[in-house]
């Protein structure tokens, strides 16, 4: 049966574009129902330039959480009422939660990360690529240089890659072609390359036996990328752990209270 919603439902949701993809709902309403919440999630499609009066919605109608996703992660900054110390430093936000009647920006996408990535290795003193330089590779980034990793971020527009590395202090910036004469235990896609279609953004041949590869693309689950890796000898982590562990740090922020993680996948893969 549907979940009624009454005047106590609490309101939570996420706001992407195009929102086709998204299995955020089916995670989050699975989660509340196993935790005994009274809460619904649901998507908005919102396109950039409607960005502004979306987060006034969300004002108005006293959403709990929303969760901001491709492509609002950095422009929804300067439309809320507090960003903590975290995003601010990451410079992207992919969670927004109602604090005393305040709209306050958080990251979980760095916690996500880190967690699906420590289900394979651990992150001290690794050398590590992340391709893409959007909201979030900033998060990745971040978490990584947490863990006492070296970073070096690859991107199409070198100079984006460039500005990362400089507000993050990472290692280094460079092309996406650059990823063959680097030295690496970990590659992490954080590119949309992959998403619904059988493309990568690494040719197979550059892909080394040894390392771990971790893509944030969900959909397909298992993408080119991945299974060129698997094939050359790599171990894979897929990009349904970071969606579910940093849906998990979201439901933490907002109840205090720690997500089931299996539940959360059930939900994924239904």
């Amino acid at each position: 049966m549907p979940q009624l919603i009454t005047a106590q439902t609490a309101l939570c949701g996420i706001v992407l574009h195009p929102a086709g993809h998204t299995k955020s709902p089916l995670m989050h309403n699975a989660a509340f129902r196993e935790m005994d919440i009274d809460a619904r999630y649901v998507a908005f499609d919102v396109p950039p330039e409607k960005l502004p009066e979306a987060i006034a919605g969300v004002r108005a109608l006293g959403l709990k959480q929303l969760a901001v996703s491709v492509p609002h992660k950095v422009e929804v900054m300067a439309l809320l009422d507090e960003v903590d110390a975290g995003a601010q430093q990451i410079g992207a936000v992919n969670t927004v939660t109602l604090r005393d009647g305040r709209l306050v920006g958080s990251n979980t996408d760095w916690v996500g990360s880190n967690r699906a990535l420590e289900r394979e290795t651990t992150l001290a003193g690794k050398r590590a690529v992340v391709l893409g330089a959007g909201g979030a590779a900033r998060g990745v980034v971040f978490g990584l240089l947490e863990r006492g990793a070296t970073v070096h971020v690859l991107n199409r527009t070198v100079e984006k890659a460039e500005s990362l590395v400089k507000d993050l202090g990472a290692e280094s910036a460079g092309a996406m072609g650059d990823l063959v004469s680097l030295d690496h235990d970990l590659l992490v896609n954080t590119t949309s390359v992959g998403l619904r279609s059988d493309d990568s953004p690494v040719p197979a041949e550059h892909l080394r036996q040894g390392t771990v590869v971790m893509d944030a693309v969900y959909d397909p689950e298992e993408t080119r990328l991945l299974r060129d890796a698997r094939e050359r000898g790599a171990t894979v982590v897929h990009g349904k752990w970071m969606l579910i562990y940093q849906a998990a740090e979201q439901i933490r922020t907002w109840t205090g209270r720690e997500a089931p993680v299996d539940t959360l996948e059930s939900a994924f893969r239904s």
